[in-house]
């Protein structure tokens, strides 16, 4: 009977995670008080879908879960979604995603949209973050940040202006221990927030970066079931880390 309930509530799980496991809205955080630079809105028939995040002068970072057969595009420049120019603002995109993505519990949810034209460097407030070396170790990082334009509760709905809020990074022994027993988790992780906290990420945070010591570690992949109601279990990122030489090749072919 007990193995039984198992089998049904690990199945609900996954289900769960494959339907409504997007990254989510900053919880418990407060408004940006500065422009964050690098922050992207990639929206959807010009909505806001997910985050993302500039790391060149014509490529952004985002989650491959964010893809959409509608067209997509990029607002750079603002912390308000309701004060968007669109000729100075808005990016049409070609989009990259990672060749093994399958679904979020698969991993590499990582793709990378390269910009219709340059973003203007150096001119506020567009300005790129940068990427871990490969191999990056995380031990001894206690605090980071993760920011978007997703829900502020469960069941809430996207907001304009840009927020933000620290978590903590997570062991991924502790990580997984978290878990319902049985979810198998991708290898190239980083977990922080939600469990242990009050705080973490929520829908339409999706494809935002975990920033370390100034430095885009993650991008938000997703958190149970679309629960944002922490303590819970702990948010789930995309370890950048893992795919440097995959994001170098873009850059490269696009600088020669």
């Amino acid at each position: 009977m007990m193995h039984g309930l198992h089998k049904f509530l690990l199945f609900h799980v996954l289900t769960c995670l494959r339907q409504n496991g997007l990254g989510s809205e900053i919880i418990n955080g407060k408004k940006a008080k500065k422009s964050l630079l690098y922050m992207a809105s990639v929206q959807v028939n010009r909505s806001h879908k997910c985050g993302g995040f500039l790391i060149s002068e014509d490529f952004v970072v985002t989650a491959a879960h964010c893809d959409s057969p509608h067209p997509m595009s990029v607002v750079l420049g603002t912390n308000n979604l309701r004060k968007v120019v669109d000729d100075t603002m808005r990016y049409n995109v070609m989009k990259y995603k990672h060749p093994d993505y399958v679904d979020i519990l698969s991993g590499n949810d990582i793709m990378l949209l390269k910009l219709s034209r340059k973003a203007h460097l150096g001119k506020k407030p567009i300005k790129p973050i940068k990427l871990p070396s490969h191999h990056m170790n995380l031990k001894g990082i206690k605090k980071c940040s993760v920011a978007g334009w997703g829900f502020t509760r469960t069941g809430g709905q996207i907001v304009d202006e840009l927020r933000e809020v620290n978590v903590s990074i997570i062991k991924l022994k502790v990580c997984k221990d978290k878990w319902l027993p049985g979810v198998k988790f991708p290898h190239n992780i980083i977990c922080a927030g939600g469990y242990g906290t009050d705080k973490g990420f929520c829908q339409g945070d999706s494809g935002g970066p975990l920033v370390c010591n100034g430095i885009a570690v993650g991008v938000v992949s997703f958190n149970n079931g679309g629960n944002c109601d922490y303590p819970d279990v702990p948010n789930i990122y995309t370890d950048i880390s893992k795919f440097i030489p995959w994001i170098n090749v873009f850059l490269k072919k696009n600088n020669s």
